[in-house]
């Protein structure tokens, strides 16, 4: 699993906020979120229980916020769409990113966990949508918005563009995953396809 990877500069209280964060991602997808305690996630990251709730007010938020730190391990953050000038290297960026985090274990761990658990527990599937691909889609939906203001793009639908270009970027190797199946064979085609993706995403908004 990547890990958060520690700052010299953080305060102690960062720094065990971290040491938390780790210890969660591990056990919600170990053995997923029913079956995992805020007891657990203390033992495991070093921390009394009582930090962990002064970090994270109840388990939902604890989830919620793991789930966001892999978005910003594996950099998908607000500072990839800073320019709206530059689509073409941003969108690369992102793909780039974005490609990884969807075939990764953890985030195929945590999915699979959330669709067996949906109708025992529900509430899951909603704190993952909302936690993960709500808030892509989202900045991705806000940086459309601001290209098209430049000209050289105009999307029909902004919310509905990243959605197309998310589930395009999936592609075989997310599908054949999803289903338990082998997929080193498409690992070294990864790259050229969602290259691909951007290019044939990006050539059907030209203005």
């Amino acid at each position: 699993m990547e890990s958060i990877t520690p700052d010299v500069n953080l305060s102690r209280s960062e720094q065990k906020r971290l040491q938390i964060l780790e210890a969660a991602i591990e056990l919600f997808c170990g053995q997923g979120f029913p079956c995992t305690s805020m007891d657990e996630v203390a033992k495991l990251a070093g921390v009394s229980k009582q930090t962990v709730y002064s970090h994270f007010g109840s388990k939902d938020e604890l989830f919620v916020a793991s789930i966001e730190s892999k978005c910003v391990v594996h950099r998908l953050a607000e500072e990839v769409f800073i320019d709206p000038s530059q689509p073409e290297v941003a969108l690369t960026s992102f793909a780039e990113y974005f490609g990884d985090l969807i075939v990764s274990p953890e985030a195929l761990t945590v999915f699979t966990t959330c669709v067996a658990q949906s109708e025992t527990h529900p509430s899951i599937s909603a704190l993952f949508f909302d936690a993960g691909p709500e808030h892509l889609l989202s900045l991705l939906s806000d940086y459309f918005e601001d290209v098209q203001k430049i000209g050289v793009y105009q999307f029909d639908d902004c919310r509905s563009c990243a959605v197309r270009l998310c589930l395009m970027m999936y592609g075989e190797m997310r599908l054949k995953l999803e289903l338990g199946l082998n997929a080193d064979d498409l690992i070294e085609g990864r790259a050229s396809y969602l290259t691909g993706c951007i290019t044939m995403f990006l050539k059907a908004y030209k203005a």
